[in-house]
């Protein structure tokens, strides 16, 4: 998991500030947006991601009020909101990973040095996991995803799905269990490019 940049003001604190002051909102959006783009256009390609990434900030900003400030990292909040809202476009996922199996380049949506950064790929597996994925039950999917495509922690897939720890546990290891028999037991990120 990547740690996140020092921000010298706390998400729980800019959008307590936004109650008085809605620009301070902006910081928010700032901070994650490119994060939830990437998790969005992973799970569902761009042509929808920007749009649901301005959904989920303007959902987050009508909620404001109800958001529990002893948690001054907003990731999971947000995360939670566009997981929601992907939820309402399972049909539009499971259509991106029928086209997953059928392209052969990987269109990462990242900036070129995010590309040359991660320097490894899973072309040659992308058919046999993208039916993996497709074969998850949805609840298991988001958990695995928020975890490996959100970078979130145990901790912070539970409160974004508003789940017991225990639950998300249980759902990534079925998950994990599933997508590597999928793969015939490897796992295709230590894969040499």
């Amino acid at each position: 998991m990547t740690a996140l940049p020092a921000n010298p003001v706390r998400d729980a604190d800019l959008i307590g500030e936004s109650r008085t002051d809605p620009e301070a909102f902006a910081a928010l959006f700032d901070r994650y947006s490119r994060m939830l783009y990437r998790y969005v256009s992973q799970r569902l390609g761009p042509e929808v991601a920007e749009d649901l990434v301005g959904e989920t900030f303007l959902i987050a900003f009508a909620r404001r009020d109800r958001y529990d400030a002893a948690y001054p990292d907003a990731r999971p909040w947000l995360f939670g909101i566009v997981t929601k809202l992907v939820s309402r476009h399972r049909r539009t996922e499971a259509a991106r990973y029928r086209a997953l199996l059928r392209s052969p380049a990987d269109d990462v949506v990242d900036s070129p040095a995010d590309r040359v950064a991660a320097g490894v790929t899973a072309r040659s597996a992308r058919p046999a996991l993208a039916r993996a994925l497709a074969a998850l039950p949805a609840r298991d999917r988001d958990v695995l995803l928020l975890f490996a495509w959100g970078d979130l922690s145990y901790e912070e897939v539970a409160r974004a799905l508003d789940i017991p720890i225990g639950t998300v546990r249980s759902r990534l290891n079925r998950a994990r269990k599933k997508v590597r028999a999928a793969l015939g037991n490897t796992d295709p990120m230590h894969e040499e490019a």
